[in-house]
């Protein structure tokens, strides 16, 4: 009798503890946020990264109820502000939106003190936008074939504007550099912001940079586009020919953007970013704001954790073995 007693005992103490932690749950979530929220840039201010940071925080103070604030700690190709967030509570109060290189390319490139896989939760694909071929207008070829020539005669002196060492833009020239014989110096800066100020300062030759930081620049012929490292023409710039037009089919790359937690923020918490995410997407003002930056909101069914965090396995899968044929390390 004692034995049923005690294992009665036993039951009701484990219904009231699982009561009890459902209670926090649903307290949790009912509560959550119940303080302003950070988005961490890991760029500079005035970036394309930026721009759809700001625009997104701006719209989800709405459904969330707080403000969410973005802040830039920029550096080491975007790893120093990722890695903060990495290694920040998982409470959902500390987000990072990152793209390509930050998810994909840093880990093979640097050492870094973060597995972005394991030490970072998925919540939402956000916006995409291709790389181009950029230079100041004094740049004397007239299209890509002239580039080419250009860059040949040149003999390794023309300079060319990055972000960092081994993210996109950087492979995507070394890619080019190879394919088409050509060579030149290659500038890494912290961000898209300062290639593009040094471009129109004409104090670097040409770029491959995220096209939706210099389209205004492109539009209003401040600087000049040869070329889009995609299959097809791109929509913010139907004039500009693709580099597959042209035969050269290897360097094709983008830059999708996502938002990240720090692994363990529970899904309750994720789930309510993600739909405040979802709906700040779906507001037709924001995605004209995108529109107009070259940004391209990424479909309702890619707006899921899932659908990131297959998005990134797939790019890694495509890209590691290209950087590490390539031997790129960062110094």
């Amino acid at each position: 009798m004692r034995r049923f007693v005690a294992l009665g005992v036993a039951l009701a103490l484990a219904a009231l503890g699982f009561a009890v932690l459902a209670g926090a749950v649903t307290a949790r979530a009912d509560s959550y946020p119940s303080r302003p929220i950070t988005i961490m840039v890991p760029y500079p201010a005035g970036g394309p990264t930026d721009t759809i940071a700001r625009l997104l925080a701006q719209r989800m103070q709405k459904p969330l109820g707080q403000p969410v604030v973005v802040t830039n700690i920029s550096g080491g190709g975007g790893s120093i502000g990722v890695g903060r967030v990495a290694h920040s509570p998982p409470d959902g109060y500390m987000l990072s939106i990152g793209h390509t290189q930050t998810a994909v390319f840093n880990p093979v490139i640097l050492k870094l003190d973060y597995d972005p896989v394991k030490d970072l939760a998925p919540v939402s694909l956000i916006a995409d936008t291709p790389i181009w071929i950029v230079a100041n207008k004094a740049l004397p070829p007239s299209d890509v074939k002239s580039l080419i020539a250009w860059l040949k005669a040149q003999g390794g002196k023309a300079t060319m504007a990055t972000v960092g060492v081994g993210g996109p833009t950087d492979i995507a020239a070394r890619l080019f550099e190879k394919v088409t014989g050509t060579t030149f110096q290659i500038v890494p800066y912290r961000g898209g912001a300062p290639v593009a100020e040094d471009l129109l300062g004409s104090h670097v030759d040409f770029a491959f940079s995220q096209a939706a930081g210099t389209l205004p620049y492109v539009q209003n012929g401040q600087l000049k586009a040869y070329a889009v490292l995609q299959p097809k023409r791109w929509w913010a710039a139907p004039s500009v020919p693709t580099l597959d037009e042209l035969g050269i089919t290897s360097v094709d790359a983008s830059f999708w953007h996502g938002i990240w937690v720090p692994a363990g923020t529970p899904a309750d918490v994720i789930a309510k970013l993600n739909a405040a995410i979802r709906e700040s997407l779906a507001d037709p003002l924001v995605q004209d704001k995108l529109k107009k930056v070259g940004q391209e909101v990424w479909p309702p069914d890619y707006q899921t954790p899932a659908a990131l965090a297959a998005k990134q396995k797939a790019e890694m899968a495509k890209w590691t073995p290209v950087i590490k044929e390539a031997g790129i390390k960062a110094e």
